[in-house]
């Protein structure tokens, strides 16, 4: 019986595997089918697609299309330019959204419910609806260079930065998460005599690692390979555009589709990066948080 019991519980394991693996395979076929396609000429490429061969690096394999998306567009300066304003505006998002959170959860003040209720509200507002109006707000607002103060936050990296740093989505998720944090924590450290800020810093935020890296995730995704249109409306010069308006490059005349998979697989390097450092941070987290504990 005990055998018995014992091959049931490994044909078990097997199949739980089985289906994670095919799980697992149906996400990363896309990665390897572009992967594939971009070392593949454009004649190959085409015809490969009704076939298993898309996914085998069979036929003419070569790095021409890495030669040729470089000639054809800064890719360099695209990525640059996205790194750089996706971690800064993550940065900025996650600061700014769990001290509103802290406040919309920890303290007590008159309209919190309410304008916590116009925050939500923004989730369903289009952004569309508020392109051209924020559009012609950054054209007039005044910012300060090293040349002197200037009118119009256009062609800047800024113009990009700072209307994504409030993010009701953010926020939402910090206060979903400090609601269920013991409020034992707060009424220890209140008597321990630590400030508000002190609290949020030193007791909330080193055991928020969780929210923390799932809304680093979502606002990355976002800022990096879903921001086309606001870019495109601010941004006149390639040295501030970023790798989405890049892609339009690749689109001019005849489209090189060996090109475009090959932008798109070097692309899409910042984006596995990050993740995995991500991971690992977030069960760094996790396990010192259950040390502490």
């Amino acid at each position: 019986m005990a055998q018995a019991g014992t091959k049931r519980s490994v044909w078990s394991l097997v199949w739980r595997y089985a289906v994670l693996i095919l799980i697992a395979l149906i996400f990363i076929f896309p990665l390897v089918f572009m992967v594939m396609s971009s070392l593949k000429p454009d004649a190959q490429l085409l015809r490969d697609t009704a076939s298993i061969r898309a996914f085998l690096p069979v036929g003419d394999i070569s790095l021409d299309n890495y030669f040729a998306a470089f000639r054809r567009a800064p890719i360099g300066l695209f990525v640059f330019n996205s790194v750089l304003v996706t971690g800064l505006t993550v940065a900025s998002a996650l600061l700014v959204g769990s001290l509103a959170a802290f406040a919309f959860t920890f303290l007590n003040w008159h309209g919190r419910d309410v304008i916590f209720t116009m925050i939500l509200a923004t989730l369903i507002l289009p952004f569309e609806t508020i392109a051209i109006p924020l559009l012609l707000e950054v054209n007039t607002l005044p910012w300060m260079t090293f040349d002197g103060p200037v009118t119009g936050w256009l062609n800047s990296y800024h113009v990009q930065i700072i209307p994504w740093i409030g993010d009701g989505l953010t926020i939402f998720l910090f206060v979903q998460y400090f609601k269920d944090l013991p409020k034992e924590l707060i009424d220890a450290a209140r008597i321990d005599g630590a400030s508000w800020l002190q609290i949020y810093w030193k007791v909330i935020m080193p055991i928020s690692g969780p929210v923390i890296a799932t809304a680093a995730i979502l606002k990355f995704l976002i800022m990096y390979s879903q921001q086309y249109l606001w870019p495109l409306l601010v941004t006149q010069s390639e040295d501030y555009r970023p790798v989405m308006v890049g892609l339009q490059y690749f689109f001019q005349l005849n489209t090189a589709w060996g090109e475009v998979m090959a932008y798109l697989s070097i692309i899409t390097v910042p984006v596995l990066v990050f993740y995995l450092f991500l991971q690992r941070a977030f069960i760094s987290s996790i396990a010192a948080t259950g040390l502490k504990g």
